[in-house]
């Protein structure tokens, strides 16, 4: 099995492709050893000292470090990843109960501008993010502010911020006047 590395935006976290599909549906961050819990790999990655963040996305895993240096770091994971994958485990834990995040909210008299900013997500916007190893999704919308919650290599990335600004939010409002501003949740 050969793993592939590439560098994210965010200087903390690195993304690892496989060569194969890791989540079949959504995507999965988890921030901490409890949220780990849902995954035999995440519990794996976690275990490796230095490792503070691990996200699923569609063919990759993201990994957050603290301080310490990728050249410690990077094999131990790359060793992690493929023992998961050569064993056949199962990615998701059977007694892992997904948590649903909280519902999004909007008013109902901007629901047409609601599916044209998820469309705009889905088509324009989330693709790009996942190449950078991180994931966004909708969670409101608001006195013309949309709310999004980045996640992966996005979340707590120096450039997020900028790509919020200068690129969602000018996206959104060139195709809707009604957008305002974009703000992270």
């Amino acid at each position: 099995m050969f793993i592939q590395t590439e560098t994210t935006p965010n200087p903390a976290t690195l993304k690892f492709l496989p060569g194969c599909d890791v989540m079949m549906d959504g995507t999965l961050d988890m921030r901490d050893m409890q949220a780990a819990q849902a995954s035999p790999l995440a519990m794996r990655l976690f275990s490796i000292e230095g490792v503070t963040g691990v996200f699923y996305g569609s063919d990759f895993i993201t990994v957050t470090k603290n301080s310490a240096e990728w050249q410690h770091l990077k094999p131990a994971i790359l060793g992690s990843i493929m023992e998961h994958f050569m064993s056949g485990a199962s990615l998701i834990s059977a007694a892992h109960v997904a948590v649903e995040e909280d519902g999004e909210f909007f008013d109902a008299d901007d629901a047409e501008t609601v599916e044209t900013i998820k469309d705009l997500l889905e088509t324009r916007i989330r693709p790009a993010v996942a190449n950078d190893g991180g994931d966004i999704t909708f969670r409101g919308f608001r006195d013309g502010i949309v709310y999004l919650t980045m996640k992966g290599a996005c979340s707590g990335c120096p450039s997020s911020t900028a790509t919020l600004k200068n690129g969602i939010q000018n996206l959104l409002r060139h195709f809707l006047p009604e957008v305002d501003s974009v703000e992270a949740v």
